[in-house]
């Protein structure tokens, strides 16, 4: 079992020990969260919904992002991925969520957003953090980074939630 398997899979462990769900707000990976935990038998107990909005008309339409938040901040942004994840679990039953967008390359980078800047947000009922990552490596690196640091946040919260319960 690869690392991404492994990782969906303890998430999974753990959803199902809070009797929760997860969905998943997809920009930059393209729907590479979803399918890493899609990849464990029975996540359909624990796997509410994948939202794949690429665009930003996209996120407006099924996440409910603010239109106005692109032109004031880039979709590559803290409030853009708090809205998705907001958006995500509005649309679904899932407790715990998470939202990422980013410049996974190799062009679309600039100055204050070079390639590698990503946004990621979790989402825990109505408890919302977010945090700017910088991945180094290719298209596919960055991708992949991205889903990892993706489930190793969700992992974390649910954690915290086991722990919260005990």
């Amino acid at each position: 079992m690869d690392s991404l398997s492994q990782l969906a899979a303890e998430l999974g462990r753990h959803l199902q020990t809070l009797n929760a769900h997860v969905t998943t707000a997809e920009s930059c990976t393209g729907g590479g969260i979803a399918e890493a935990i899609t990849r464990i038998a029975g996540s359909s107990a624990w796997f509410e919904a994948g939202f794949v909005t690429y665009s930003n008309q996209q996120k407006t339409r099924q996440l409910d992002v603010p239109q106005a938040l692109f032109t004031q901040v880039g979709a590559v942004s803290r409030e853009v991925v708090e809205a998705m994840v907001r958006g995500a679990q509005a649309h679904s039953d899932a407790r715990f969520a998470v939202a990422v967008s980013g410049v996974a390359g190799p062009g679309g980078g600039s100055p204050e957003k070079p390639v590698g800047t990503v946004w990621l947000a979790w989402g825990v009922g109505d408890e919302v953090t977010a945090e700017c990552r910088h991945f180094p490596g290719d298209r596919d690196e960055v991708r992949r980074q991205t889903v990892i640091a993706a489930l190793e946040g969700l992992i974390r919260r649910t954690v915290r939630e086991i722990e919260n319960q005990g």
